[in-house]
């Protein structure tokens, strides 16, 4: 009973926090079901690990030297990678499995060294004494943080709203492998409160950039364009529309789930071709737009470039138009009028160089 109340008290914070989580994935209808799942999943592992590592602290702050210490520290040590590779397989879509290879090939390592003690061993005091491979349970959870940032960084649409939860994230994994340096074994004790906070706190911002983002392609959405048009309106130099060609006809010889694919291909392209200051959205179904802000117009001919470079690795092509006021002599209406206008000239060169019916091939 004396355990299970320190547990509480030293874990409370934690508990709220989970039971909060867990009921906001069950109650947010609108969420990826297998997103929603594997949330729940990484919770409950998070609320397992904090129920060991405080067992294993429990019975060596009261004296008790108990042979099972070991195996209780192998599965910290093993757990925490196998917690990183969660959240990477959770956050990012279309991650295969193999991503959790190095955390098991950690959790083989940390039971070897039960008999074999090349990581650690606890000693009858209570210390611990460190084996040549100390430094390992550190750089694994490291390299999947590491990835983490750079894969979510690299697929965010760069806005404010998503890089804050990205950095918070950073902070997070990054305390992860330094801290337990400098505050030693008793770090285990706010591990699992600290990626619990910033699981919830990465989830509250990703809900929030639902009500900006296209659902379909991740990019962001009509409603976010004409805000940011009205609040950037000072810095915004140039536009480039886009729209794709010949999508009507995918979508009627091969379904609309090919089409479906083909407008998220397309959104990949587009948002590896844009840089910083270079914000990408869906704004109808088959039209995006590109809004660069401070940027020259030998700028937006390297981004065109760089879009047709991206589009020419698939089969997919699409009209590009663009327009650009360096001077600020163009107001936004005007430099979208031009770019649409320049859009829909080269679509319909493709259309008739093709020698396809716009009106069925679209």
């Amino acid at each position: 009973m004396l355990m299970l109340k320190e547990y509480i008290i030293q874990n409370w914070a934690l508990i709220l926090v989970s039971l909060a989580f867990l009921i906001s994935l069950r109650t947010t209808s609108f969420l990826d079901k297998t997103f929603a799942n594997r949330m729940c999943l990484l919770i409950l592992e998070v609320l397992i690990l904090s129920v060991i590592v405080f067992v294993e602290f429990f019975l060596n702050d009261h004296g008790i030297v108990w042979k099972g210490r070991s195996v209780l520290m192998a599965i910290r040590y093993s757990a925490t990678p196998f917690i990183d590779a969660q959240v990477l397989y959770t956050l990012v879509k279309k991650l295969k499995r193999a991503i959790f290879i190095p955390a098991i090939i950690l959790a083989i390592l940390c039971f070897i060294n039960i008999f074999t003690n090349i990581i650690c061993r606890p000693l009858e005091d209570g210390s611990i004494q460190y084996g040549p491979l100390r430094f390992l349970p550190y750089i694994i959870p490291g390299l999947y943080g590491s990835n983490l940032i750079y894969v979510l960084y690299r697929r965010s649409n760069k806005q404010s709203m998503e890089l804050i939860p990205i950095a918070f994230f950073a902070l997070t994994l990054g305390s992860g492998v330094i801290l337990p340096f400098l505050l030693g074994p008793i770090y285990s004790h706010i591990f699992c409160e600290t990626i619990s906070i910033a699981l919830f706190t990465y989830y509250l911002f990703s809900i929030l950039n639902l009500t900006k983002q296209d659902s379909l392609t991740g990019l962001l959405n009509r409603q976010a364009c004409y805000a940011d048009m009205e609040t950037e309106a000072g810095s915004i130099t140039a536009l480039v529309s886009m729209d794709m060609n010949g999508l009507k006809r995918i979508n009627d010889t091969r379904g609309h789930a090919a089409g479906d694919d083909a407008l998220t291909t397309l959104a990949l392209c587009f948002k590896r071709a844009a840089k910083s200051h270079q914000s990408v959205y869906r704004i109808g179904g088959d039209e995006f737009l590109i809004i660069c802000q401070q940027a020259l117009e030998s700028d937006v001919h390297l981004l065109i470039d760089r879009i047709q470079r991206n589009l020419a690795e698939t089969e997919f092509t699409c009209a590009i138009g663009y327009s650009c006021s360096e001077n600020g002599s163009k107001s936004i209406s005007e430099m979208l009028k031009e770019s649409d206008e320049m859009m829909y000239a080269e679509k319909a060169r493709y259309y008739q160089t093709a020698g396809i019916d716009r009106r069925r091939g679209r």
